[in-house]
């Protein structure tokens, strides 16, 4: 079976819809379109598949009916759009849904909400039991009180803007085990160039793995919206290495959602590369990490071999503090982060064993509750 064909008969899906599907040129929902998605969304329900949706729109519509723009607003600004705009967008989805007798639940999360194991393990709980009971979900960012998706943040040296919900799409999709995520935009799919400025930029149609040449082809921001190619690679990135496929396709082709289902070649498919455990999933993929162990270059080749645990003769550096059971970033000697673990020990603990071999711990400490630092099968190797 080809990998198109498996796509017919994957079950739970998720869709994110940008913001430049959601509205037309002039700033308003863009019914018609809107309307033939809803109806393919439909056409999915009734062949008992469960579908979540993640959705953009809010800033926007808060700015409409308040006649503001809000390209280069301030941020409170662009949270009092959002906290006007989000009630008129479930409004609106409720209604148009309502007409394919669907019914909807509205939920606002942020990307800490699946930072903390206990409230992910809720939050996942609420999404399956609401998929059991045949509704769909309809989540966006929570941009009253997170400024996440509103603001751009520098990583090795490079821009990164999660917005858009492409992240929080990612984690959505990545945590709750998803089949597929299918990220509508504006644009056909990933292409070798800006497929506005250059007409010999081509789609690639299928992508085994994410590499650096694969990166070089992201293309900036649509107009309108606040994501872009890059946000939505850095998206896949999180929902292949949790055992999923993704697609980037043109929401703007009212029969997209009902091409992708039926195996025809759209948009750009991207492979599931590695099947994470649930822990695995949420130490990889947690999103407030402030804290890190700095390990030696042996320690390194240790645990690339995932074979081996964090021992405390291997650690450098201890920066920032956490709790036993915190999710921490593993730093090389040159201060690139190599991996991800849940700590045995808190950050006070660990200074007072760096460098000591494991037998000195309980004489150090006073107890001994692991040989380790960090285990085997709490690490993540990114």
């Amino acid at each position: 079976m080809s990998n198109r064909n498996k796509i017919k008969d994957l079950k739970r899906i998720v869709l994110k819809f940008g913001t430049n599907i959601i509205t037309n040129s002039a700033g308003k929902i863009a019914l018609s379109r809107i309307y033939s998605l809803m109806e393919s969304i439909a056409e999915l329900k009734s062949q008992s598949r469960e579908i979540i949706l993640v959705t953009s729109g809010a800033v926007g519509m808060g700015a409409k009916i308040l006649g503001n723009s809000k390209n280069h607003d301030p941020i409170s600004i662009k949270q009092a759009h959002a906290a006007v705009g989000q009630g008129r967008l479930m409004q609106f989805y409720a209604e148009a849904f309502e007409k394919f007798n669907i019914t909807t639940a509205q939920l606002l999360l942020t990307a800490e909400d699946f930072s903390a194991r206990k409230k992910y393990l809720s939050l996942r709980n609420t999404l399956n039991t609401l998929l059991e009971m045949d509704v769909v979900p309809i989540i966006n960012e929570n941009d009253v009180v997170s400024t996440n998706e509103l603001e751009c943040y520098r990583e090795n040296g490079v821009t990164v803007c999660f917005g858009d919900n492409d992240k929080l799409s990612a984690l959505v999709a990545g945590k709750l085990d998803a089949d597929i995520l299918v990220m509508l935009s504006d644009v056909g799919g990933l292409y070798t160039a800006n497929p506005r400025t250059n007409k010999d930029s081509q789609l690639i149609p299928l992508v085994r793995d994410i590499t650096p040449e694969i990166e070089a082809y992201c293309q900036e921001a649509s107009h309108g919206g606040r994501g872009g190619m890059r946000t939505k690679i850095e998206a896949a990135k999180i929902v292949v290495h949790s055992g999923s496929m993704v697609i980037i396709a043109s929401g703007k082709d009212p029969g997209i959602i009902r091409k992708i289902f039926n195996g025809e070649e759209a948009g750009t498919l991207f492979l599931p590369v590695e099947n994470l455990s649930g822990r695995k999933k949420w130490i990889a993929f947690a999103t407030n990490i402030s804290s890190s162990i700095k390990v030696n270059e042996g320690a390194k080749k240790a645990l690339m071999s995932k074979k081996a645990s964090l021992m405390p003769i291997g650690i450098i550096e201890i920066r920032n503090s956490f709790k036993k059971g915190d999710v921490i970033s593993i730093l090389d000697e040159q201060d690139r982060e190599f991996a991800r673990g849940m700590t045995n020990y808190s950050s006070t603990e660990c200074r007072k064993v760096i460098g000591k071999n494991s037998e000195e711990v309980e004489h150090i400490l006073g107890f001994k509750n692991y040989d380790t630092v960090v285990t085997r099968d709490n690490i993540v190797i990114l």
